[in-house]
């Protein structure tokens, strides 16, 4: 059930489109993406996070791990079987899947591992120099010769 409406977005906010389409994406694909396999999302820094899938049952060679233009996407795809196995009970998901995240700017995947059938994918997000906020210094010699010449001015006229 999809009730949101981000026109009034688009008219009255200038560069926030992305945004509106980001949030668009992501109702979307909440509703439209598969349960499997499970995953947690983690914050283990200001700054670093790790995504933790259980992907029992597959090898590293059957894992796909893929970024492209901010969005990751891991997949795994297993080979068919050879031999025909009778299961009387089969609770253990072997299927292929495809899961995709949506990454915000500046969030870069450094290391991803495989251990005890747990996918870890550390991600961290560095922000470049020009986008830190910075401090501006105020120097009081600047104000004061604008306020002398202001006061000149009124007294001239």
């Amino acid at each position: 059930m999809r009730n949101l409406d981000f026109s009034p977005l688009y008219r009255t906010a200038i560069g926030f489109d992305r945004m509106a389409n980001l949030l668009d994406a992501l109702t979307t694909s909440e509703q439209s993406q598969p349960a499997y396999p499970p995953y947690n999302i983690e914050l283990t820094g200001e700054d670093s996070y790790r995504i933790t899938m259980a992907v029992a049952g597959f090898e590293q060679s059957e894992l796909d791990i893929q970024v492209e233009q901010n969005r990751l996407s891991v997949s795994g795809k297993k080979p068919a079987e050879s031999e025909q196995r009778n299961f009387l009970h089969r609770g253990i998901a072997a299927r292929n899947f495809e899961r995709r995240f949506q990454l915000a700017d500046h969030v870069k995947v450094t290391d991803a591992s495989l251990a005890n059938g747990l996918l870890h994918i550390e991600l961290v997000r560095e922000i470049p120099e020009a986008m830190k906020p910075r401090k501006i210094a105020i120097s009081e010699s600047n104000l004061l010769q604008a306020d002398k010449a202001y006061r000149a001015d009124s007294e001239a006229a």
